[in-house]
């Protein structure tokens, strides 16, 4: 029997470049790095679900990024780009009849408005308002293992980050960590990581085939 029965993603990053968007609506890199770390620190500390666009705001604030950015990254994001590879690898994985899912740290209405961006079908998309917690509480992650009906060891999570690798391996999925923008590996590593790499291709031969 194949390893793996389904395939789940981050969206924000492990299928989309959102840090583009984000560093032109702040200004600079440097501006939008700094920005999207306080709106992370904000979402891992917020317990229970807050408003995603309140807490983008709060972010932009506590970091001297302009107010503005904030509604412009909202009013931007049908502008956010997919990983060139994406629909290739997603549809491969497709044609091997792998049911795809999607686990965001967004709300609703953008979570879908990105997932549709990709230009694939998904199965399941659970965001962050949905479940009710962000990532990397086990929640978001238990939600879409749920409604995809499938058991943690039998889906292979592919992560944006590794606070997002943990959270899927805790819960016992096997993990991909898509470090598609070179973020710092952290030590210890999930001991259910059975692969990182800059590009989704590497994927295709860790997730197998289910039909073989």
């Amino acid at each position: 029997m194949a390893r793996y029965s389904a395939v789940a993603f981050d969206l924000l990053t492990g299928l989309i470049d959102s840090w583009t968007l984000w560093n032109r609506v702040a200004g600079n890199p440097e501006a939008g790095r700094r920005w999207r770390t306080r709106y992370l620190e904000l979402t891992y500390g917020a317990g229970a679900y807050r408003s995603y666009e309140d807490l983008v705001s709060e972010g932009a604030r506590a970091s001297g990024v302009p107010a503005a950015a904030a509604q412009d990254l909202v009013l931007g994001w049908d502008d956010l780009t997919p990983w060139p590879e994406d629909r290739a690898v997603l549809g491969e994985l497709g044609a091997r009849g792998f049911p795809l899912a999607i686990v965001t740290n967004c709300s609703e209405w953008l979570a879908r408005r990105a997932a549709a961006r990709v230009g694939v079908d998904f199965a399941v998309l659970v965001s962050a308002e949905r479940a009710g917690y962000y990532k990397p509480r086990p929640e978001p992650y238990r939600l879409m293992l749920e409604e995809l009906g499938q058991t943690a060891g039998r889906v292979l999570f592919v992560a944006g980050s590794p606070s997002d690798a943990a959270g899927a391996a805790a819960v016992g999925m096997d993990v991909f960590w898509h470090n598609r923008i070179g973020l710092p590996r952290v030590a210890p590593e999930p001991s259910r990581l059975i692969g990182t790499a800059a590009s989704l291709e590497a994927l295709l031969p860790i997730a197998g085939d289910p039909r073989s």
